[in-house]
Parts: C-alpha cells; sequence; structure tokens
C-alpha cells in the first residue's frame, strides 16, 4: 500500500485533536482553553520531540485564521458603541499603549537590541487579546455594564491602533533599512502606501458599503442557507487577498474593513452567525501555529526576561491603565475593571511580531519573549480578576457615586415569585413572551444578545443578562419559586444544562423546551424536561390536523 504524502491533513489533524485535548484541560483547570491551543503548538513544533507539523503548511493555515479573526473584529466593531465611551476609551488606549510600549523599548535596550527591535517588541506587549478579555468580562457578568463597555470600546481602540501599525511597519522597515537611500525615494515610498491604503479604504466605504450588504441581500433572498454561508466566507477571503495584491495592504487590515462594512448590514447577526463555526476552527489553528514558534527552552535560557516581560504585561500595562482611568475621575471600580481586562495579550500580539520578524526587525528571541508572556499572562488573567473583584469589594472601600461602579444586572437577583422564566428571546422566545405579556403573567427573560435583551425590556419583562447554563443566572432567576421554565435558545448543549440545573433546583418546576433534532429531544427529556417541541414534528402535526379537518 502506497504511503501517501498528506502533511496538510496532518498538520490539521494533529493541530486539532491536541487542542481539543489540551484545551479540554485547560478548561478543567479553569485556564482559558486558548492556552491549550498554544501549548498544542509547542508539542507539534519543531523544539520538541515527536511528531512535527509543516510550519510552511501551518503558517498558511494561520493566515486564513488570521483573516477570520480580523473579520469577526470588523464585524462587532460598532462605532456608536465606541463612541459612547470615547472620552476615556481614546486617549486611554493610547496613552496606555505609549507607556507599555516605552516598558518593552526599555526592556530590549537591557537585553542589548536596537531601538527599532525596542518599538516593535514594545507595541507587541501593549495590546491584549480580544478573545480572552470578552470572555473574561462574560464569566464575570460584568461585560453589559458600564465599565464592561468602558473596557471593550478601550480594547477596540488598542485594536484600531494595531491595524494601523500593521499598515505603517512595512513603510517604516523600508525607512530604518534605507542605508544610502535618498530620503525623497523614501518619503515617495512613504506616500504612495499611505495613497494605496486611502484608496482601499475609501473603495470599501464608498463602494463596499453599498455593494456588500446587497450582495449578502441578495443572497438570503434565495433562502438558501449554504449560500449565504458561502458568501460570507467569499467576501471574508476575497476582500482580503484583493487587498494585498491590489492595494498591498495587510489580509488583516482587509479583512477588518470587510467585516466592518458586512456589520452595517441588517443581517450582520446572520453573517456572524454563520461566520462562527469556520472561524473558530481556524482560530485554534492560528494559536497552534503560534505555539509551534515557541522555543520552550526560553524559560530556562532566559528565566529573568521572560519575567521582566510579564511583568510589564501583567503589572506594568495594568498600573498604566488604572492611573489614566482615575485620572479622567472615573470610579476605583471601573479602573480595576479596565486593569485587569488588559493584563494579557494574545492574537494582534502574534501577529505584530509575526511581521516585525518577517520584516527582519525584530529577533527570534523578541518573538519568544512575546509568546511565552502571552502564555503565562493568559493563564494568570483569572487571577488579576480575582485580586480586581476583592480589591474592588474591600471593607475599607469609600463610597463612590460614580454610576459605572456597578456590578452586573445578572447577579442582582430578582423578586419575582410565581413567575415564568423565559430562556432566550430571538424569534420563538419573543413569540411566547408576547403571548404571556397579553395573559398578564410575570416574565423573567435570561438573554446574552443586545437586540433580544432590548426586546424584552420592551414587552414589559424583567431581563437578567447572562448564560442560563451558569448556576448563579438561574439562582438569580429564583428558579426555586417560579412557575415555569421555557427555554427556547436552539444549542442543544446550553439548553441541557440549563434544564438539568433548573429541574435539580426545582423537582415541580415545568419545564418546556424546543428541540431541533430527536437526538435533542431524548437528550432534553433525560436531563428533566416536563415537554419538549420539535418544530418539524410541530408543524407536520398541524398540517395533517388542517388537513383531516377539511376532508
Amino acid at each position: 500500500m502506497p504511503d501517501h504524502q498528506t502533511p496538510l491533513i496532518a498538520t490539521i489533524a494533529a493541530g486539532l485533536m491536541l487542542a481539543f485535548i489540551l484545551g479540554l484541560i485547560a478548561h478543567r483547570l479553569r485556564v482559558q482553553p486558548l492556552v491549550g491551543y498554544l501549548l498544542a503548538g509547542v508539542l507539534v513544533g519543531p523544539y520538541t520531540p515527536g511528531f512535527e507539523a509543516d510550519p510552511a503548511l501551518a503558517a498558511e493555515l494561520a493566515e486564513i485564521g488570521v483573516i477570520l479573526l480580523m473579520f469577526g473584529v470588523g464585524l462587532h466593531f460598532s462605532l456608536k458603541d465606541l463612541l459612547s465611551v470615547a472620552r476615556i476609551a481614546v486617549p486611554g488606549a493610547i496613552g496606555q499603549i505609549a507607556v507599555a510600549t516605552l516598558m518593552g523599548a526599555g526592556l530590549s535596550w537591557a537585553l542589548g537590541w536596537s531601538p527599532m527591535t525596542g518599538f516593535v517588541f514594545g507595541l507587541a506587549l501593549s495590546v491584549a487579546s480580544t478573545v480572552v478579555l470578552v470572555r473574561a468580562l462574560q464569566d464575570h457578568h460584568i461585560l453589559e455594564t458600564a465599565r464592561g463597555r468602558i473596557a471593550v470600546g478601550w480594547l477596540v481602540v488598542e485594536d484600531l491602533a494595531m491595524v494601523l501599525a500593521l499598515v505603517l511597519l512595512p513603510a517604516l522597515a523600508t525607512v530604518t533599512a534605507g542605508d544610502g537611500v535618498p530620503t525623497s525615494r523614501i518619503v515617495f515610498y512613504l506616500l504612495v502606501t499611505v495613497a494605496k491604503v486611502s484608496v482601499f479604504v475609501a473603495i470599501m466605504l464608498i463602494v463596499g458599503r453599498r455593494l456588500i450588504p446587497w450582495l449578502m441581500h441578495h443572497t438570503a433572498r434565495t433562502g438558501s442557507r449554504e449560500l449565504f454561508r458561502l458568501a460570507v466566507y467569499a467576501i471574508a477571503l476575497g476582500v482580503a487577498f484583493g487587498a494585498a495584491k491590489m492595494f498591498d495592504v495587510s489580509f488583516a487590515l482587509g479583512a477588518f474593513f470587510a467585516g466592518m462594512v458586512m456589520g452595517e448590514s441588517d443581517l450582520s447577526q446572520r453573517a456572524t452567525e454563520e461566520a462562527m463555526p469556520l472561524r473558530d476552527a481556524f482560530a485554534v489553528l492560528f494559536f497552534v501555529s503560534v505555539g509551534m514558534l515557541l522555543n520552550p527552552m526560553v524559560f530556562v535560557d532566559a528565566p529573568l526576561a521572560v519575567l521582566a516581560t510579564v511583568a510589564i504585561i501583567v503589572i506594568g500595562k495594568s498600573a498604566a491603565a488604572w492611573l489614566i482611568v482615575r485620572a479622567f475621575r472615573h470610579s476605583n471600580s471601573t479602573a480595576l475593571t479596565v486593569a485587569a481586562s488588559l493584563a494579557q495579550i494574545g492574537e494582534f500580539s502574534f501577529i505584530l511580531i509575526g511581521l516585525g520578524m518577517e520584516l527582519k526587525m525584530v529577533p527570534k528571541e523578541a518573538r519568544d519573549l512575546v509568546l511565552a508572556g502571552a502564555i503565562v499572562s493568559i493563564i494568570v488573567n483569572p487571577l488579576a480578576f480575582m485580586l480586581m473583584e476583592r480589591l474592588r469589594r474591600g471593607p475599607a472601600r469609600p463610597p463612590e457615586s460614580d454610576a459605572e461602579d456597578d456590578t452586573a444586572v445578572a447577579l442582582q437577583p430578582t423578586s419575582l415569585s410565581g413567575h415564568d422564566i423565559l430562556i432566550g428571546y430571538g424569534r420563538v422566545g419573543s413569540l411566547i413572551g408576547h403571548a404571556l405579556a397579553r395573559r398578564g403573567v410575570k416574565v423573567l427573560v435570561i438573554e446574552t444578545a443586545d437586540d433580544g435583551i432590548e426586546k424584552a425590556r420592551q414587552d414589559g419583562a424583567e431581563v437578567l443578562v447572562g448564560n442560563a447554563a451558569d448556576p448563579e443566572i438561574l439562582t438569580a432567576a429564583n428558579v426555586i419559586g417560579a412557575k415555569r421554565l421555557f427555554v427556547t435558545i436552539p444549542e442543544p448543549f446550553e439548553a441541557g444544562q440549563a434544564v438539568q440545573q433548573a429541574r435539580a433546583a426545582n423537582p415541580t418546576l415545568d419545564i418546556l423546551a424546543r428541540a431541533h433534532s430527536n437526538a435533542a429531544v431524548e437528550h432534553l427529556n433525560k436531563l428533566g424536561a416536563n415537554l419538549v417541541v420539535l418544530g418539524e414534528s410541530e408543524i407536520a402535526d398541524r398540517m395533517v390536523e388542517r388537513a383531516e379537518g377539511k376532508s
């Protein structure tokens, strides 16, 4: 039997299998799964024994991951949300980037590196991970609070600054390497770069804002989910590739603008849902490929440099952010939340230091320190949030009038009793909510999406913001004193967790749930649901009932 050479399949299979195993272990240890993905990359990398994945293929897969990650950032970019916190987020993020870059440059100088290396290295240490920050805020139920919005807005400004850095770094590399090159030629090169980027941005804002939403709506009218999903991926990858080939713009910038323009469409929520599965898969491969670049010996060969890098990320950046927020007269609670949120680095740091390596602006040692600092900072980030909560709720804490010093709405227990709990306020949940409201039933809605939260409140329902699979959320919803529980979310695993925990808390609760398959019906019934409605079966029953009534 011939030995088939399948380096692509081997790289994807080994990367995903190890990422799954180590991500699962990380989750059980209450550490971000991202750490497991990075460690999976270390295990299949060239610096550890055993199977070695193809680094060239891994790099290409990582590029797709970058495109889809940046496309997702663009989809979630909201100019309205940014403007609401711009007064603190814009100057705060710029000031914190400057301080972190200077600290990184100082460490670079101590290690004997060039000023330009120090600039790129410091810049890579200055930006936090979107993935880690959002998940941390969600886990602590503060994403929807004012201080949570400031932290997210702060990160959006950081992301925009890094997008700008990705555009300017190649031009900066040309300038710094321009020994003997006339100044006029350097200036001309910079002007050409700025002109190309400006033309691309103008095309996206003028033509793309009309063409992309039109294309998405036209595809949606076909009624084919497969074509709609294909359109999302085609636009993300096509715009990124076209931007790189035609305008010499990075894949990351092209994908970001494609997502931002698509995000203005009414179908942006659906586009996000369709992009998530493939984006998440390639994001995992991106982090695996990044882990492959890490030489674990950096922890042995340069422990002091690693400690200094981690100190800049976890202590230096956080202290700078706290001081800036307090200087703008915001509450200590807000300052602590922002400080804890930024005490880590992630995907943009990897992209930036990778570009620096490609442009020969930083040595391999700088990349190793960034990767080591990322892994350690992500691991200790939950500790930063624990410390933040302890300091925020300390006994000596003076009363503050700032409205940002709030706890999450999801943690405020309801006073309702004998009420109905409705999990999810999408298409199905909102119909149930309307019907219950017409009957004057007391309703409490558990939801995470902004649109659903707003609709539920408009319909007069009390709302808890959070994941219904979280026991704290169900406790706050007073599931023990509730009369009925409606589970309308389509995800069977999350719905199953909610049903199981609600049944354990209240054995007499009447639980009604929806399902999309026979397997999901069986799953929810086993976990304690009184009634599970399968959409297809109900439609068939109603149609047969109507037909028999006419015959």
